[in-house]
């Protein structure tokens, strides 16, 4: 299974309140793999320094909102370029 972890810094300069520092890319056989490994990386980004971790599974399955299908797209994809969005589909 394809996991993605998303290493954010907290930065008052920005709106969010936090910035993007890193995205990283696994091929893990479960959740439980996954999250031994979050685990190591918590000494390298600590909380105490402003850090947050999260995990998110790679691809999910969406339903085109056309035909009805099923389909796998990245966790990230923008709302307005999935074929599940009405948006996608107007004019």
């Amino acid at each position: 299974m394809q996991f993605t972890i998303e290493i954010y810094k907290r930065d008052r300069r920005l709106k969010a309140g936090e910035r993007c520092v890193g995205k990283l890319e696994y091929d893990r056989q479960d959740r439980a793999a996954m999250d031994r490994e979050v685990r190591e990386l918590t000494p390298l980004y600590p909380a105490a320094k402003g850090y947050r971790i999260e995990v998110h599974a790679t691809f999910v399955t969406r339903r085109n909102a056309m035909t009805g299908v099923e389909y796998q797209e990245r966790y990230d994809t923008a709302y307005s370029c999935s074929p599940a969005s009405e948006s996608y589909w107007s004019e």
